[in-house]
């Protein structure tokens, strides 16, 4: 088939590459330039391991091409961000939604297929999606096959679980549902559950909802820990031996394109009814402050007021910054007048007090605040040696090794005196 895929940014770009290499044709699309000219010539504008291999593959057979602007086609898909409008309720801004669908709008055809993955609040196929779509005359369940397949996904193993994780096809009418599910069948191994747009919608929600619940119940454990000088991480542990127990673990902040945004989708639906929600979401997103509390106290006795932040990203081995709480943690720190270095080996853009070399962003410091959990922050022995003094503040709890005369601690014991 011919597949136009609107929007190439973290689940865009490897959707169209995995799609390719099933040996469909993809067009795919998107509106920055700068992007559609480093895909051109064939660089890859996000990382994710084991994309570059069938990408380069992909545009060099010219099974994957890319464009400013779509084509006719028999399917279009669309994977577009869905930020939180800046209103009380941080509801869902389908404006990209909108723009890519009035994007397609005119190469519309009959028996055309049309896919939303982004993300999107209940009831928006209904009200706003297939609208716009049966816009054109076509009618969806007769002329026009539409549903909502949500991507699930987690990056840094995208490349399998885009083909292997269990997929939902939320479609607008019960043939639409078959329709697009046979298409998705001929790159995706895993289980397709046929079911409605609606459900669909309140599925992926549901998802993120319940891990940025679980996690907040985990960082409320901590603060809990800290105020009785107990070790709640290590509590936390024994605790998840239970065979009924999985507690998730906490850290400095919820990031990303899902699990900070996402849960909003919902309490904006059903304000009065999902208190939990979003009283979950206020912990969450009290972290990156509680963080700097725990960091103000111990740099009292820090012989100056330098500190090197580790990791930039949300989660470790991806480059994507999206509502990561070490930004704003680094912001609220400058904002302290401390003197922030940062060291993240992922992220390549310039940003000021970032350092490629380690010992570089060390030298000096009085504290090491580690905020991602990189692979390349498990093992820090021999790392620090030029530092001021050796005290170092894992939010993600994730160091294995490092030098004896380290002070380490954790958001489970960080009440420890020096």
């Amino acid at each position: 088939m011919k597949v136009v895929n609107v929007g190439l940014g973290y689940i865009g770009l490897p959707t169209a590459v995995i799609i390719a290499k099933a040996g469909h044709t993809v067009l795919g699309v998107d509106i920055d330039e700068e992007k559609i000219k480093q895909l051109r010539q064939g660089k890859l504008t996000i990382e994710e391991k084991g994309l570059a291999e069938p990408f380069i593959e992909a545009i060099r057979t010219k099974r994957l091409k890319i464009s400013t602007t779509p084509t006719k086609a028999d399917v279009f898909m669309i994977a577009v961000p869905t930020p939180s409008e800046k209103n009380k309720y941080r509801s869902c801004d389908l404006s990209y939604v909108k723009a890519a669908i009035l994007s397609i709008l005119p190469f519309l055809e009959e028996g055309n297929r049309v896919v939303i993955e982004s993300t999107i609040a209940p009831k928006s196929m209904k009200t706003i999606v297939i609208p716009l779509l049966e816009s054109t005359g076509l009618i969806s369940g007769d002329t026009l096959f539409i549903a909502h397949c949500p991507e699930r996904v987690l990056p840094g193993n995208m490349l399998m679980e885009l083909q292997e994780n269990t997929r939902i096809i939320g479609g607008s009418t019960v043939k639409c549902t078959k329709i697009i599910s046979e298409f998705y069948k001929t790159f995706v191994s895993g289980e397709l559950i046929q079911t409605t747009a609606e459900i669909a919608e309140l599925t992926k929600l549901m998802e993120n909802t319940y891990r940025d619940v679980n996690i907040a119940l985990a960082n409320e454990f901590v603060k809990i820990g800290n105020e009785l000088k107990i070790d709640a991480i290590e509590a936390m542990q024994m605790a998840n031996k239970h065979p009924r127990v999985n507690i998730h673990s906490p850290g400095p902040g919820v990031g990303g394109h899902c699990l900070a945004v996402d849960p909003y989708f919902i309490s904006a639906a059903a304000p009065d009814q999902s208190p939990l929600i979003q009283q979950a979401r206020h912990i969450n997103s009290s972290m990156p402050n509680y963080v700097v509390e725990i960091v103000d106290e111990k740099m009292k006795s820090a012989p100056n007021q330098r500190i090197t932040v580790f990791g930039l990203t949300y989660k470790g081995n991806i480059d994507d910054i999206r509502e990561s709480p070490a930004v704003e943690i680094i912001h609220l720190l400058k904002q302290k007048n401390y003197c922030v270095s940062i060291y993240d080996p992922h992220v390549l853009a310039e940003i000021p007090g970032k350092y490629e070399d380690i010992q570089k962003a060390t030298k000096e410091s009085s504290l090491v605040l580690i905020l991602a959990d990189h692979n390349e922050f498990k093992n820090l022995q021999n790392k620090t040696s030029n530092m001021a003094r050796k005290l170092m503040i894992d939010t993600k709890n994730s160091v294995e090794f490092y030098d004896d005369d380290v002070n380490y601690l954790t958001l489970g014991n960080s009440f420890q005196k020096e």
